[in-house]
């Protein structure tokens, strides 16, 4: 890939004579632009992506830079901003290089990734341009955590130091289990997962979505369902049981709107399809674009969700309606710490069958993307640095 190099910033107004709001503070403590390195799987992505939004960097516009792609700008209201998704294909160098040639003219460079994957490229790039970025690695790196500026990641991830998570690994492994110690002053603790959707991407999704979902009867129910995973395993039992609930709750809902996720097995949709895709209050969406995942937010009045996906579960506990889980009680580790601090916040309930959908509870929306977002701007606070959006 040919290395990244940034369009040059439109022309100064100092000509007419003002001064620019960028240099308020003097441009090597503003940041204006950031790097979002990607592993290629839309869950990770999505928590950088959100984060910069909540941050003021993108306005939902993000670039994707692949190999063999030319590099590309935007603009966002006065100023210019740049926001890469970055490959594996890119070499860190070229990261570390843009950094330090344009940090006097450009300022700080902000790179923000998530997952395991990632880890070695942010490390990297920290390492050898340490006076010229900032890092944020979202999800725990388990191990050396001063390789980056800041650390976000779930409450849950921290399982293992608990009463029990200790009692459920035997003495001789607990060295290997990570992470060793309690989180320090850069680790940014949050409940679930960051993502993107919040009241202005609900807004615009509850317009955009407008004429399909408006003239739906009411109750509208929201049906994710995602896939078995290392620690939420269950199988075709569950997904039988789902569908007997979902005919029982039937009586009281308006409309009913079923989406699988990529890792859904074809045997559970089968099921659900046989079960349920005759019925004239339901409408199982068939995979083609558009994608209805955010009018299903904004529209929705109630959700059933499926115990496996942090993702899912973290958006619709973002709205502040009422999220039915199912198949809870067969998650185990993290996700069981997971599952209780939901439950504790009132954001969700075991989905039973017995519900009436016409009933329903709200409480304090899920803002862990608003609130990791803040932490940055303070971390940045304490090294002279600040964002201009």
């Amino acid at each position: 890939m040919k290395p990244i190099r940034l369009p040059e910033p439109p022309a100064s107004p100092r000509a007419m004579g003002g001064v620019p709001d960028i240099f308020e503070g003097g441009v090597h403590g503003v940041i204006r632009r950031a790097v979002i390195i990607g592993n290629g799987f839309p869950a990770s992505e999505n928590q950088s992506i959100g984060l910069v939004q909540a941050l003021g960097l993108s306005d939902k516009h993000t670039l994707y830079v692949k190999e063999g792609l030319e590099n590309q700008n935007f603009a966002y209201g006065k100023w210019w901003l740049y926001v890469l998704v970055i490959y594996f294909e890119v070499d860190v160098k070229s990261i570390v290089r843009m950094a330090r040639e344009t940090f006097e003219k450009d300022g700080p460079l902000l790179v923000i990734a998530s997952g395991r994957d990632t880890i070695s490229i942010t490390g990297s790039i920290k390492r050898l341009a340490s006076d010229n970025v900032f890092v944020v690695q979202i999800q725990h790196p388990r191990s050396r955590l001063d390789r980056f500026d800041l650390v976000i990641t779930p409450k849950h991830d921290y399982y293992p130091l608990t009463p029990q998570g200790k009692e459920q690994v035997p003495h001789f492994l607990h060295k290997w289990i990570t992470p060793h110690e309690p989180p320090d002053k850069h680790v940014v603790l949050t409940v679930g997962a960051l993502h993107q959707v919040d009241f202005a991407a609900l807004r615009t999704a509850a317009i955009t979505w407008h004429e399909e979902f408006a003239p739906l009867p009411k109750p509208l129910l929201v049906v994710n369902i995602g896939g078995p995973t290392r620690y939420c395993r269950y199988g075709a039992d569950l997904v039988k049981q789902l569908t007997a609930s979902l005919h029982n709750v039937l009586a009281s809902c308006g409309s009913v709107r079923i989406s699988f996720s990529r890792r859904t097995p074809e045997k559970h949709s089968k099921i659900v399809v046989k079960e349920l895709g005759m019925d004239p209050k339901v409408h199982i969406w068939n995979g083609e674009e558009p994608n209805p995942h955010m009018g299903h937010l904004a529209w929705a009045d109630a959700f059933v969700i499926t115990a496996d996906s942090v993702s899912m579960l973290s958006e619709a506990c973002s709205t502040g309606k009422p999220v039915y889980v199912v198949g809870a009680e067969r998650c185990t580790w993290k996700f069981t710490d997971f599952h209780k601090a939901l439950g504790q916040r009132g954001m969700t309930k075991p989905f039973t069958g017995l519900e009436d959908m016409s009933e329903s509870w709200s409480y304090p929306p899920l803002n862990d993307t608003a609130i990791a977002a803040t932490r940055v701007n303070e971390a940045l606070a304490e090294k002279g640095w600040k964002i201009k959006a």
